[in-house]
């Protein structure tokens, strides 16, 4: 179906189609390590404040099989390219914090340090931008994959944000929640369909399913992005003449994924429609030179997508003192 672009921005053209990194933060005020730079940007999207929050990274050997359509040597010299080890892939983990003003909401929360040993500087890097977790209204979800929900609960099972209300995709919920799907999955990711119900269990009574283009809060609406996950979903941020597009896993890596949007990484579910849904938003986002975050972009994690030969090239922001 042919794709436009008012279409993008209404989700309308995407809903068919679904038919090294800085360490913990540096304050000895919040208890962080004196000295160490602060894994924390900030940056306004007209008059709402936008802070990344890094969560470390995860690295693993890089082999046959992590772009699912690519030969290894083509992702290799992709790879190395950007300066990277030919042998070693490393993926960045960073969250944000968006204060509207009215409202502080969480977009996505992290590993919660239950994954990589390399991960989960959440916490130290929140205290150091000064975001007490008892104060965010809103934690809302991209998708249910662990490295983005993790961080909704302590090791410990205790809520780390125990007065949000928690804001997931219809479609994501639908899934992940459903039986039948369970069964159907591959055994690798049976364990997964668990892991949610555990982790959303002590939300229940706080949380609300949303779809394409519903409002997260004023100046925060929600853009179905499916493919990575069923219900993979965008975060459009606008203020004034100001937008954002928060990206989520829209892409994993950008050297590979959006130099090279054609391609699928094996976390990609659907890797036809994730393919399509990458080509369609970065072709968006270039044109309308629509500033992006994405979360698993190098830190600070936020710059330009630009046009480049038959892909995209991404502009990091530089990172600058705090806002």
């Amino acid at each position: 179906m042919p794709i436009n672009r008012r279409d993008l921005l209404t989700g309308t053209a995407l809903t068919a189609a679904a038919g090294s990194l800085p360490v913990a933060a540096a304050s000895t005020a919040h208890g962080a390590e004196h000295g160490k730079p602060a894994g924390i940007f900030s940056y306004a999207v007209g008059d709402i404040t936008c802070t990344a929050l890094n969560d470390g990274a995860a690295s693993f050997p890089l082999g046959e099989g992590f772009v699912v359509n690519a030969e290894l040597a083509e992702v290799q010299k992709a790879w190395t390219r950007a300066l990277n080890p030919s042998d070693t892939m490393t993926i960045p983990f960073t969250a944000m914090a968006v204060d509207t003003g009215s409202r502080l909401v969480m977009l996505d929360t992290g590993t919660g340090g239950k994954m990589a040993p390399t991960a989960g500087t959440m916490g130290a890097n929140m205290a150091a931008a000064g975001i007490d977790p008892n104060d965010v209204d809103v934690v809302a979800i991209s998708h249910f994959h662990p490295d983005h929900i993790n961080g909704l609960t302590a090791k410990d099972g205790a809520r780390v944000y125990p007065n949000a209300e928690v804001v997931v995709p219809m479609a994501e919920w639908l899934y992940w929640t459903d039986d039948g799907a369970e069964e159907r999955a591959p055994d690798a990711l049976k364990p997964r369909f668990a892991a949610v119900r555990e982790t959303f269990a002590a939300f229940r009574d706080e949380l609300r399913l949303i779809g394409d283009g519903d409002e997260i809060v004023p100046g925060i609406m929600a853009k179905s992005a499916h493919g990575h996950t069923p219900g993979h979903t965008l975060f459009h941020i606008a203020s004034g003449d100001d937008q954002m597009m928060v990206l989520g896993d829209l892409t994993n890596h950008p050297a590979l994924f959006v130099r090279h949007p054609d391609w699928a990484s094996r976390f990609d579910m659907d890797a036809q429609m994730a393919a399509q849904t990458r080509r369609a938003i970065l072709d968006l986002v270039a044109v309308e030179d629509i500033l992006v975050a994405g979360y698993h972009f190098p830190f600070p994690a936020t710059g330009h997508v630009v046009k480049d030969g038959s892909g995209f090239a991404l502009e990091l922001a530089a990172w600058q003192p705090q806002l």
